[in-house]
């Protein structure tokens, strides 16, 4: 296999040590490192999202980290637009773009392309919502396999979510969400892909993160919640669901003693992990399972 003319996607559970890993496979295939993690995106969270050091920054090329403000609004969508144009970027100065992240829904709308479904109206999504909330879910899934009997055994019945994104794509765009689905066309071969999962012991993981709460209060997270508190960033934004930032408010707040704010985001970012890996279970079965520490085997 000819490293140097793929794609590289590096995936893996939070503080699994995907950065280091990138950063020593980029040395190696002369590569550049591309962000694929949502909540590295945003300027003014360096140590809540374990962005990359600056240290590591400096030893190869970085992309697409620390490109927006937490004010603004940022969707997979942007993010794919941006990386695709990285992608080429690079690949035109003859080095290896390595995408390195945490985000699942980011390395999909790469691979397999982003459904280009209309923009719903918020009022006619929060109809549905109510809709499901006063029929339940079992009265709700009926009405929607009535409407789309193309969801029967692709959503689980208690699948609250995806019964609602179904019931309302269809419901608006008179088109079922597979139908959108089968018409996504990505803008890579499959075959471009060089794809890796990074697979972490599990105890050494817990571990690991353990560390690295400890080390973010160290390193200055307290200050940096309260600077992204002034900034008012919209209620419904993304970035409030950065693990660290409610806990430490909570603390700031006197609500909390330090000790249990570290405990409550150990616990949240432990439970962040295990959905990462259990995304890559059932999402990622063709991507190949390699050590972190054996880097510079895979050429």
């Amino acid at each position: 296999m000819d490293i140097k003319s793929k794609i590289i996607l590096i995936y893996g559970p939070t503080a699994s040590g995907k950065s280091k890993f990138a950063v020593a496979l980029a040395k190696k295939v002369s590569g550049e490192i591309i962000n694929a993690d949502s909540m590295q995106v945003y300027k003014q969270l360096n140590i809540l999202t374990a962005r990359p050091t600056i240290k590591e920054q400096k030893k190869i090329k970085h992309h697409l980290y620390g490109i927006v403000s937490v004010r603004n609004s940022f969707s997979t969508g942007h993010w794919l637009k941006l990386a695709i144009k990285k992608i080429y970027e690079i690949k035109k100065k003859k080095k290896v773009p390595i995408l390195v992240g945490g985000t699942g829904l980011y390395f999909n709308s790469l691979v397999n392309g982003l459904v280009k479904i209309p923009n719903i109206p918020i009022k006619f999504r929060n109809r549905i919502r109510l809709m499901q909330k006063k029929d339940g879910q079992e009265k709700f899934f009926e009405k929607l396999l009535k409407i789309d009997p193309l969801v029967r055994n692709k959503i689980n019945k208690n699948d609250v979510q995806r019964s609602i994104r179904a019931y309302e794509i269809k419901s608006y765009s008179k088109k079922s969400m597979y139908k959108w689905l089968s018409h996504t066309k990505p803008k890579f071969e499959d075959d471009d892909f060089l794809k890796l999962y990074l697979n972490f012991d599990r105890n050494k993981l817990l571990e690991k993160i353990e560390k690295r709460v400890s080390k973010m209060i160290k390193l200055g997270a307290i200050n940096e919640v309260k600077k992204f508190k002034k900034l008012k960033s919209p209620n419904k934004s993304s970035v409030n669901k950065v693990i660290g930032i409610q806990e430490l408010t909570n603390f700031l707040e006197k609500k909390i003693r330090l000790n249990e704010a570290k405990e409550l985001i150990f616990i949240k970012t432990r439970q962040y992990a295990k959905r990462q890996t259990t995304w890559a279970r059932s999402k990622m079965l063709s991507w190949i399972k390699v050590d972190p520490k054996k880097t510079f085997r895979l050429s």
